[in-house]
């Protein structure tokens, strides 16, 4: 199979440089760049950001995926993105929030993002976290328990729509609470 159909027969739209690499089986990252090079200007790849290509246009694929593909690493929606989506907070949220094992604000097609970086252990605990589709995104409670880790001082405009027993039992199971 020649890299033009190895590329076209994958599912997902979205590549790293370090991805291409391993499907077309290229070490030498000269290469490497000369080939992404030529399928860009070929119109095959589409370049999103450095080292980060799509084969559709960026407008085609979901944002909430697009964050996660660009972030690279096991990451979850989570904070102001599910707080305002449950109504708990009012503010107008002008970028998706995720938590990782790094810190990033990046912006993609007029869409902003944020990754805020959570240590290892709490990070891959999965607690209140639910797989959507091709990604995983933390309930409510799960959401509030790790801005409160964040920011203990949080405001919530409505903390009656959240569970605060069901907050503290997470808590306790991921180790945010001693």
């Amino acid at each position: 199979m020649d890299k033009y159909q190895a590329l076209l027969s994958q599912d997902k739209k979205t590549f790293h440089a370090s991805d291409l690499a391993l499907l077309w089986d290229i070490d030498n990252q000269d290469t490497l760049n000369m080939t992404l090079k030529r399928f860009v200007d070929r119109g095959v790849l589409k370049r999103i950001h450095k080292g980060f290509y799509a084969t559709t246009d960026v407008s085609d694929i979901d944002p909430i995926d697009l964050g996660f593909s660009y972030l690279n690493t096991y990451s979850y929606l989570s904070l102001e993105t599910i707080l305002v989506r449950e109504g708990v907070i009012f503010q107008e949220l002008k970028y998706l929030t995720f938590v990782s094992s790094k810190t990033a604000t990046f912006d993609i097609n007029d869409f902003s993002y944020k990754s805020r970086q959570l240590k290892d252990e709490y990070l891959h605990n999965t607690t209140g976290i639910k797989k959507i589709d091709h990604h995983f995104e933390a309930d409510l409670e799960r959401s509030v328990a790790d801005m409160i880790y964040y920011n203990s001082k949080y405001h919530f405009d409505r903390p009656q729509k959240i569970n605060f027993d069901k907050v503290k039992k997470y808590q306790q199971e991921i180790g945010y609470a001693s």
